[in-house]
């Protein structure tokens, strides 16, 4: 621009467009042929412009100037777009800093709120705010509290779980400032995130001092019990040793005197009532009760013997119920009885109480039979996956359902809780034998087993009696 000019000079123009908001950023370079005083300069910078230049001009310099100045805005265009940016980012920070200082302060009440001592650690492990229940154990907020000596290695495995980032969680025993003593407390300490990254850890110590000394005084009567436990257990093994011994010389004792009354009765019937038909009968009733009484004697003997430990081992049914087969085989010719078995696998079991198990069912099959139908007994067996009457057919089950079936007169299924009950009968005594311990001794070894006995049955339908059985005894 040209400070003289028509009108309005170059310095008049100059503080009109400094004065204009629009345009009082842009760069004016006087020039000037006649103003060279030192006074026109100075006012030519005073009125708003960057350079004040001499004619004549050297064009190349002026350019270069031109160019300079506009580079020179240019750039503080985008200083301030910078500077807006940043004033920008500046204010982002300073409402996410009001942000974290107004949650820091909901969490500073919610922690004085809390029953427990609170506290919050920085990164490095130094607390950074304490509640007031802290200073019932600690006289400094950056002081944790004195702990019992067995407990010092705690606030090193503190740290070290803050270094790697993982949650704690310990029992530790506090000293009180006032009273000196010692009482339990949790400590646990988590991580408080914030863009997936840990800030800062929230702490706690809950007390647990007498949920502690309850369960120590829990354990304590629980080791007493139990010790009491053993004794008992001791005391009745013995005693039951003694009713076992007991049982065996009461046994052959009541044995003796009964052989000798069936075999005088034998006797005197024979050589003396041959011709008196009336005392021959009171006679073969006493034999008969004598019999009973013998056959009871040693039903209540094989059901003793079951508390006695015995061992376990791979049995093969099917030769042990073929045995039986044999022993049964004069009733299963005189009653014509069909016998079917099928396949049993080899599995764990006491093979002489399992013996009787099978004695005491096909006793019954052979017992029970029906006279207007030909009699039969069908045994099958299956794997199955549960231990469960129900359980699902499974070729690698680890428990094998076995199924005794009859066609003999059944009973009423209501009767099934009775049935396996000692002395419980049935049935008519005068028309079928019995002491009524059969099948209680078969629940009972099939409970020693590990197993299962039940049975399905209607009256006159025939009976279906259940076992199941472990493949592999523990």
């Amino acid at each position: 621009m040209d400070v003289q000019m028509p009108g309005m000079d170059g310095f008049e123009v100059a503080e009109a467009v400094s004065g204009f908001n629009k345009a009082k950023d842009t760069p004016i370079i006087f020039l000037s042929a006649v103003n060279k005083e030192k006074k026109f300069i100075t006012k030519g910078y005073s009125s708003g412009g960057i350079d004040y230049l001499t004619k004549p001009v050297d064009t190349d310099i002026l350019l270069l100037k031109v160019k300079t100045f506009n580079k020179l805005y240019e750039q503080q265009q985008e200083l301030k777009i910078i500077q807006n940016s940043l004033q920008k980012e500046i204010e982002i920070r300073k409402q996410a800093q009001d942000n974290l200082a107004e949650r820091m302060q909901e969490l500073r009440s919610v922690m004085e709120s809390l029953p427990q001592i609170a506290f919050t650690l920085g990164m490095d492990g130094i607390i950074e705010y304490v509640n007031e229940h802290w200073f019932q154990y600690s006289e400094l907020a950056g002081r944790f509290p004195d702990v019992h000596p067995d407990d010092h290695e705690v606030y090193d495995k503190l740290r070290k779980n803050i270094q790697d980032g993982i949650e704690f969680s310990w029992e530790l025993r506090l000293q009180h400032l006032k009273t000196q003593e010692y009482k339990y407390f949790l400590l646990k300490a988590i991580p408080i995130f914030q863009q997936a990254a840990i800030i800062r850890w929230v702490g706690t110590f809950t007390d647990i001092h007498q949920q502690k000394m309850a369960n120590e005084l829990l354990e304590h009567k629980v080791e007493l019990r139990t010790k009491e436990l053993l004794n008992k257990n001791s005391e009745l093994e013995s005693t039951n040793h003694e009713l076992q011994q007991f049982a065996w010389v009461v046994s052959h004792d009541l044995k003796e005197p009964l052989r000798k009354i069936q075999t005088f009765s034998h006797l005197v019937k024979d050589k003396f009532l041959s011709t008196n038909a009336e005392a021959a009968s009171y006679l073969d009733r006493s034999i008969g009760a004598a019999a009973k009484m013998s056959r009871l004697i040693s039903d209540l003997l094989d059901y003793s013997r079951l508390s006695v430990n015995a061992e376990f081992s791979p049995t093969n049914l099917n030769t042990l119920i073929n045995e039986l087969l044999v022993d049964f085989q004069e009733v299963i010719t005189e009653k014509k009885f069909e016998v079917n078995l099928g396949y049993i696998p080899v599995i764990d079991t006491i093979p002489s109480q399992i013996r009787q198990v099978f004695q005491n069912l096909i006793s019954n099959a052979l017992k029970f039979s029906r006279h207007d139908t030909t009699p039969y007994i069908k045994i099958t067996s299956e794997l199955i996956d549960v231990k469960s009457i129900d359980g699902n057919q499974d070729r690698n089950g680890a428990y094998c359902r076995i199924i005794i079936a009859d066609n003999g007169i059944g009973f009423d299924e209501k009767f099934l809780d009775r049935i396996f009950v000692i002395f419980q009968r049935l049935n008519n005594q005068a028309e079928y034998e019995g002491t009524g311990i059969g099948l209680a001794i078969a629940k009972k070894i099939m409970d020693k087993h590990n197993g299962l006995i039940s049975a399905q049955s209607s009256e006159n339908g025939g009976a279906r009696f259940i076992l199941v059985l472990p493949v592999s005894q523990p």
